[in-house]
């Protein structure tokens, strides 16, 4: 069932219960009502009638003068003996039987709804009495007619109100919700589109206030699919470029393979750049491993208190080795700093910046070390003089697969593009984070903040 009837229906069911509930209320409270007026009129003619009885036979025999009580009016009478005789009834009853027979030789007064004479009636029994012994039981009834027809009224007027006012509402609901809920039609269309067409650039117009439920809706599935557009551009990125990687290494291991079979001899030159090819093919596998084992959340971090100068020095010395004497690498300062955390996943991170310094910056330039603290957090940050990183590519730099030197030939030294993305998860789940300065053509700094193993020694 489509979401405007099941609206539709519920709205109209309630409705229509509340209206019932409603006139049940209305339709008790006016027959109690009615019934209460008509019972007060039948007390007091019995009341009259009791008081005819006493003044007509003042000695306490008061049914023997029963012939002399004035009978004549709207109601219906009856007089019974004791022993269940009619002695006497008034001249609209035909019949001669008890207008409620449960009321014969009751010892209190007593109110039933009869069927006389094909008439509706409300009988009133009120035993008679002579001193303290029953003598007999007077009957009076009223007619029902009037109540029945206001009754009948009622729920003629109930029901026809009934019916109008469950059109009504279904009507003015199928046509709010079709307004309301045409913006889901259009986002149903949109994901049917996007589903055959497979274009994630699609995005669903919205003319209606972005505040509201159906406008917060859209909004979050337009950035959802914002979101798996950049996912998709990525993944095929990475598909790209790792079947370039792939192809390259494969090509000459499969060239070099070729050549020593030709020669049928050992050709240490080619040995040497199949390991080299070899080994980009195993960074390449562990940095995928990695980021698997990382998001899946199968990649437990090591707890323990991390030296982080003794860290820095040890990268030091492998950035020496990296830049040969083609860079000036230098620490600027060197502070004592003690953190909390994985110190293999740490000393990963160091190396990572510090390589793609020295990486990206020319011969002749100066790459240069910092680490420093204060009352809460270290921070350690890596200066290069190297061409910098343009703005459009700054907020990507951290993304699986990215890299900005898409447009030159690699060296095969270069990363894969997982390198940051690796270091800012690890940065991450230390509670800390990485920010970059960079300036097109001047350099790039980026600084790592972690906090303190404790903070008191800040």
């Amino acid at each position: 069932m489509l979401l405007r009837r099941r609206l539709t229906l519920i709205n109209s069911l309630l409705v229509a219960g509340i209206i019932l509930l409603f006139g049940a209320v209305i339709y008790q409270l006016i027959s109690t009502t009615l019934t209460a007026q008509i019972d007060r009129q039948l007390k007091t003619a019995a009341e009259e009638l009791v008081d005819q009885l006493e003044a007509a036979d003042p000695d306490g025999s008061r049914l023997l003068a029963v012939d002399q009580v004035n009978l004549a009016g709207r109601y219906r009478v009856q007089i019974w003996s004791r022993d269940n005789r009619l002695l006497r009834q008034s001249g609209n009853l035909t019949q001669a039987a008890p207008l409620d027979v449960a009321g014969l030789g009751g010892g209190k007064p007593r109110y039933h709804r009869s069927e006389v004479d094909g008439q509706s009636l409300r009988v009133l029994s009120v035993p008679l009495q002579v001193g303290q012994r029953p003598a007999g039981t007077l009957m009076v009834g009223a007619e029902l007619a009037l109540v029945d027809l206001i009754q009948r009224y009622i729920l003629t007027v109930m029901v026809w109100g009934l019916l109008a006012a469950v059109l009504l509402v279904g009507l003015s609901v199928w046509r709010s919700t079709y307004r309301a809920l045409e913006p889901l039609e259009e986002v149903s269309d949109t994901a049917v589109q996007i589903t055959k067409a497979d274009d994630l650039a699609m995005r669903i117009p919205y003319r209606g206030p972005k505040n509201d439920e159906v406008g917060q809706l859209i909004q979050a599935f337009n950035q959802t699919l914002e979101q798996l557009e950049d996912l998709f551009n990525t993944q095929r990125q990475f598909i790209s470029d790792v079947s370039h990687e792939l192809r390259t290494p494969l090509t000459v291991i499969k060239g070099n393979l070729d050549v020593l079979r030709e020669i049928e001899c050992i050709d240490h030159e080619s040995f040497h750049t199949i390991n080299d090819e070899v080994n980009r093919l195993s960074r390449l596998v562990n940095d995928l491993l990695y980021l698997a084992q990382a998001e899946s959340g199968q990649l437990p971090l090591e707890e323990q208190e991390v030296a982080l100068d003794t860290l820095m020095l040890e990268v030091y010395q492998q950035a020496l080795t990296l830049a040969g004497d083609s860079i000036q690498v230098e620490i600027e300062a060197l502070d004592q700093v003690l953190v909390q955390g994985d110190q293999d996943r740490l000393k990963q991170v160091l190396l990572n910046l510090v390589s793609n310094a020295v990486k990206y910056t020319p011969a002749g330039g100066e790459v240069r070390l910092r680490l420093w603290k204060d009352q809460r957090s270290a921070y350690f940050a890596v200066r290069d003089t190297g061409p910098g990183i343009k703005a459009e590519d700054l907020p990507h730099i951290f993304k699986r697969f990215y890299r900005t030197e898409k447009a030159r030939t690699r060296s095969k030294d270069s990363g894969f593009g997982l390198g940051l993305a690796i270091a800012y998860w690890i940065v991450e789940h230390h509670g800390g984070e990485i920010k970059v300065d960079t300036e097109v053509g001047r350099g790039t700094t980026f600084t790592l903040q972690l906090p303190l193993a404790d903070p008191e020694e800040g």
